[in-house]
């Protein structure tokens, strides 16, 4: 599954009219992005807090939010470098305080599987943003191009771990569990559903992270191999 650069611009197209809605009311690019961030530490302190269902939910609101910033931009014509420099760097620190959000409020109901698989996610995310900045720093698909590479793109790890979140909420909760029937130290369940969903999307998240990673070398790699005079 990947998400077309087109397909992108669809969905931001349908945004348009609520951010330009709140340039009129005197917010600038740079102020969205910094309310959108300020939106995701209030979900990543909600987890945190182990309110698993309104914490997903403020994630997923900080996540949509986030497009207005450069919604606004590029339909006022104040598109910069520095705003997408300010936008890239707040969009990694909200994804990691999110994941260090279930990494507390899973270690705090002592399902430390959790919080090895969000550990986990976290570190797998990363590397696809840091594959993408490192290989346009090189002058290697230079735009958005590198965004609609790969089957795990911001987007999609977005509305997966909003899944498992919500879905972890309504079923039960995320709680201590016993693996194989056995006593391993990570605590007891009777109904540990909701810490099984939630471990599957992270794990979802983790597995295709990494195989978007791969995905994205490779492409960089068949860039260098049938365009060595590409500016690098």
């Amino acid at each position: 599954m990947t998400i077309s650069n087109d397909s992108r611009a669809r969905i931001k197209k349908v945004f348009e009219p609520i951010a330009l809605g709140m340039g009129r009311l005197g917010l600038t690019p740079d102020a969205l992005t910094l309310i959108g961030f300020a939106i995701t530490v209030i979900g990543a302190t909600l987890l945190a807090a182990q309110l698993w269902l309104v914490g997903g939910l403020v994630v997923l609101f900080g996540g949509v939010f986030d497009m207005f910033d450069g919604t606004l931009a590029r339909a006022t014509g104040r598109v910069s470098n520095l705003g997408a420099f300010m936008d890239s760097v707040f969009d990694r620190a909200g994804e990691a305080i999110v994941y260090v959000g279930i990494v507390i409020g899973a270690s705090r109901a002592h399902f430390e599987l959790g919080a090895w698989f969000a550990a986990a996610a976290l570190a797998s995310a990363f590397m696809v943003s840091y594959v993408r900045a490192k290989s346009e720093g090189l002058g290697f698909t230079q735009g958005s191009g590198m965004a609609a590479v790969g089957i795990m793109p911001r987007e999609v790890r977005l509305i997966v771990l909003t899944i498992g979140l919500v879905g972890a909420a309504a079923l039960g909760g995320v709680m201590p569990v016993e693996i194989l029937g056995e006593n391993t130290g990570l605590g007891v369940s009777v109904d540990a559903t909701g810490s099984f969903f939630l471990l599957l999307a992270l794990a979802i998240i983790a597995i295709g992270a990494t195989i978007t990673v791969i995905q994205r070398i490779l492409h960089v790699r068949d860039q260098a191999t049938h365009h060595p005079n590409q500016n690098q």
